[in-house]
């Protein structure tokens, strides 16, 4: 799967999930955890998404604030650990 791919994938999921849809202006460099895009709890989705998804296990020791900065930086990190 490419980067790109990911990136659509995980924009799509967080947008019909942890924003009920209301994605106008979401994409890649949206600061997720600035603008509250997501909190504690769609954080625990968006790790388990990613878990069944692209079958990438993400340790607690890396669901951190510069990991989760937007949806670049998260594929930034799913591509190490993958």
């Amino acid at each position: 799967m490419t980067r790109e791919q990911m990136l659509s994938e995980l924009k799509e999921f967080v947008g019909r999930e942890l924003l009920g849809g209301r994605d106008d202006g979401l994409d890649e460099h949206t600061p997720l955890l600035a603008w509250g895009v997501i909190d504690s709890l769609s954080v625990a989705e968006l790790v388990s998404f990613t878990s069944e998804r692209f079958e990438i296990e993400v340790p607690q020791t890396e669901v951190k604030p510069e990991n989760l900065k937007n949806l670049d930086t998260y594929v930034g990190l799913l591509t190490r650990l993958a």
